[in-house]
């Protein structure tokens, strides 16, 4: 009886021990073409919103609370970077995005967008700005681009490169709320920025083969509309096509691809319902002149942060789409075949809200988690988490 007991026992410590942190085994995630294990890159991070990298190795993490954070050899520096403009903090708002030039390593030039307070706006409105950026501080700030919008939040807020020098920027609809008429909505027509992708020469002035230029009454740095919320943008690497994610309302995330001139369809078009009472909103799924989003998700999973990989530590991967989740708390991987989602799979969850992906210059997949303040409690700070292949 003691010699079983001892052998239960032992048998016992055997399966504790294998399904311990210590072995080394638990932290391993399972799907479908690799495994990967979650490392942490460096912690501290109040509202991570966006990741950018830098020659030489330094990352950059925008908090949304205004401030720009370094991270080198792994470690997260204590100051922020000075010389940051000044950024409306509130609601939805705050310090976004953050881009270097494409000639960076000659130009020093990273672009930043965010919330600005403008007088007589009730939430401010979305503004881009660039500056040098050299010896761990900005200088020489200059404002290239203000949205001409009015609303309560929906920023967008994202910045993308194309191969030939082209900046798109996606701004939000500002929440107006879509009502009688929904053909009327500002995000229907270009003469404002509400709900729409801009695109600008680097320095901010306005491409003169943009789809609106000469056209009376209209913004002629926008290059598509009808959006509400794109906070996913990302360039095709190999097709310089324009992906975004954005926001439905109750269920009817949208991937699109942004085509010069194009109509996507808010909110006269659409997947998702209202908020709560599940009433409908959009007139129907299809109207001729409108786009359809190339994948749409119900429920909504609130997208945001979008990325191609086209790597080497995830082989079986390259090619394909990977969007973020901040309802959801996870990633998404989109397998992509020409302008058509195939196949989706869930690969990351349940580490706290998703608000940026991006691949690094080492191959790896970088994601910025963002944790829920609680009541009355303290902001959370969280990790920027890495996935590392396995086997």
């Amino acid at each position: 009886m003691l010699r079983q007991t001892s052998s239960v026992l032992l048998l016992a410590a055997v399966l504790l021990a294998a399904a311990s942190p210590a072995s080394g085994q638990s932290d391993v995630v399972r799907t479908a073409l690799h495994d990967y294990r979650v490392v942490t890159v460096a912690d501290g991070f109040e509202i991570p919103w966006a990741i950018a990298f830098l020659p030489g190795g330094d990352m950059l993490v925008t908090e949304k609370v205004g401030r720009l954070r370094i991270v080198r050899d792994g470690r997260l520096l204590p100051d922020p970077v000075p010389g940051v403009p000044e950024v409306l903090v509130r609601g939805q708002g705050g310090l976004m995005d953050v881009v270097p030039h494409p000639d960076f390593a000659n130009n020093r030039i990273i672009y930043l967008s965010y919330s600005k307070s403008v007088e007589g706006l009730r939430a401010g409105t979305t503004v881009v700005a660039r500056g040098t950026f050299e010896n761990d501080r900005f200088t020489l700030m200059d404002e290239i681009f203000q949205a001409v919008s009015d609303g309560s939040s929906h920023y967008g807020c994202r910045i993308a490169f194309d191969s030939d020098g082209y900046l798109f920027l996606s701004v939000g609809d500002r929440q107006v709320p879509p009502r009688g008429d929904l053909a009327a909505h500002p995000a229907q027509n270009v003469t404002d920025h509400h709900g729409v992708i801009v695109r600008l020469h680097d320095d901010g002035s306005v491409p003169a083969d943009n789809p609106f230029v000469g056209q009376a009454g209209a913004r002629p740095e926008i290059w598509s509309y009808g959006h509400r919320n794109p906070q996913g943008l990302v360039v095709h690497p190999e097709t310089d096509a324009v992906w975004l994610t954005e926001h439905g309302p109750q269920g009817g995330d949208e991937v699109n691809v942004s085509n010069a001139g194009a109509n996507y369809g808010w909110p006269v078009i659409g997947y998702g319902v209202n908020y709560g009472s599940g009433s409908a909103i959009h007139a129907s799924t299809r109207a001729e002149g409108m786009e359809q989003p190339v994948h749409f998700w119900v429920p909504s999973i609130g997208v945001s942060g979008l990325a191609f990989y086209h790597g080497d530590r995830f082989p079986e991967w390259r090619g394909s789409l990977f969007a973020g989740g901040l309802a959801a708390g996870r990633v998404d991987r989109l397998t992509i075949e020409g302008d058509r989602v195939t196949g989706r799979e869930t690969i990351f969850e349940g580490r706290g809200r998703v608000r940026d992906v991006r691949e690094g210059p080492d191959g790896y997949i970088y994601i910025a988690l963002e944790q829920r303040q609680r009541r009355g409690g303290a902001t959370p700070t969280t990790p920027i988490v890495r996935l590392e292949p396995v086997g």
